[in-house]
């Protein structure tokens, strides 16, 4: 007679359904190599998938997709978020913080060489040449950006004067975290209940405690009050990353008006082209165009300020991902959190809009510019791959500017 409970049947069948959950060191690695690869920002994401579902087999199909769902939810750079919700789902938050640093790492790394190299070289004839050609790339990309976020997020007249009203706001210098929670507000009060979430898609609510949650930000708060009073100036960086982090809905390239508003315009810590020159680096470096930050971090306040600047630009986003994951189900219940998210949306395609013509308006432009501008607008539509059109473009810029 068989053993019921237990039994050598049993338990091997219980072996084969129960998932191989990997060390921590296997998550740190793995996605130490996803993100050494990381080109494209959100594109990554399907390679994320085939690692975690099909290849690893730590999830299954089902619950990947619903964490994407989460990750383009919520503000913060998409890839990253995804790879803290992978660590998240097999190890909880140990393991969701050694995916999702492990992942950014390279990224943090290459970016702080070409930010030391651009400090000390910029100025030199070839290399002004070369961030001049791509410039016009980065006009390229960004405007490509703003007919991605048009394509997918206005879906009526409603929400194209949503879109309207936040290019006008930010034109007259209105503060973008004040264009976001206007369009937020407009969300509620003019978009119709139709934009309601799929009920069928949700995530199911599971356990978790908030006691890492609790600490991680309570160390943050500490290092925040030792930077208050040792040294304002990385302060005000922290925070100004911190809260661009928060209000980054839709992505990595929602940032950009974000920034370029905090760095720039507020406080002139750096001009539009040292701002565009930044972004330009955070195209040819793996990972999110987020790590821009790193970038104005570095410029700000050199390797101290590259740290700030990155940790500031990623902790919220990370936060939240471990922090509503549990009860994703009742989140993306909400029909007024819904209505607020599609308003957010729009609003980022009018300040995409702004950022483009406000970076295509500081360019010197001249045939071959004018060209590989265009040549890049149309490639991007094509979906050819970002970083084959930086690459094209730096011997561009080599030969003909």
């Amino acid at each position: 007679m068989s053993d019921r409970l237990g039994g050598p049947g049993e338990k091997l069948n219980a072996a084969i359904r129960m998932p191989a959950y990997p060390s921590l060191i296997a998550l740190f690695l793995s996605f130490l190599k996803l993100g050494a690869t990381a080109f494209g920002g959100p594109a990554m994401v399907p390679f994320i998938g085939k690692m975690a579902v099909e290849q690893r087999k730590w999830l299954d199909g089902g619950s990947f997709r619903d964490g994407v769902a989460l990750c383009q939810m919520i503000p913060g750079a998409t890839a990253m978020q995804v790879s803290a919700y992978v660590g998240f789902k097999v190890r909880g938050v140990a393991g969701a913080a050694a995916s999702f640093v492990s992942f950014g790492l390279p990224a943090f790394l290459v970016m702080v060489g070409l930010s030391a190299f651009y400090a000390r070289f910029h100025t030199l004839p070839l290399v002004a040449s070369l961030f001049n050609g791509l410039q016009a790339i980065i006009v390229a990309i960004v405007a490509n950006a703003t007919v991605s976020f048009g394509k997918t997020s206005l879906k009526s007249v409603r929400d194209a004067l949503i879109a309207a009203v936040a290019a006008a706001m930010f034109v007259l210098k209105v503060s973008p975290i004040w264009v976001i929670l206007s369009a937020a507000l407009l969300g509620l009060v003019v978009i119709r209940k139709n934009s309601q979430p799929d009920r069928g898609a949700c995530l199911e609510s599971e356990s978790g405690s908030t006691a890492p949650i609790l600490i991680i930000a309570s160390a943050a708060v500490f290092l925040l009050a030792v930077l208050f009073f040792w040294e304002r100036k990385l302060f005000d960086l922290a925070v100004i990353m911190l809260r661009v982090d928060l209000f980054a809905f839709g992505g990595g390239f929602a940032s950009v008006p974000l920034m370029l508003h905090e760095v720039v315009e507020a406080r002139s810590w750096m001009d539009d082209r040292t701002f565009l020159d930044g972004i330009a680096l955070g195209q040819v470096t793996p990972g999110p165009i987020v790590i821009t930050a790193t970038f104005v971090g570095y410029m700000v306040y050199g390797i101290i300020g590259s740290v700030v600047a990155t940790i500031g630009i990623f902790l919220p986003s990370f936060l939240i991902v471990i922090g509503i994951a549990p009860a994703m189900g009742r989140v993306n219940r909400s029909v007024h959190f819904s209505r607020v998210l599609s308003a957010i949306l729009c609003s980022f395609v009018g300040l995409l809009l702004s950022v483009t013509l406000r970076f295509a308006s500081g360019i010197a432009w001249d045939i071959p510019r004018a060209l590989l501008a265009i040549a890049g607008f149309i490639a991007l539509l094509l979906k050819s791959e970002i970083i084959w059109l930086v690459v094209v473009g730096v011997v561009v810029s080599i030969i003909f500017l």
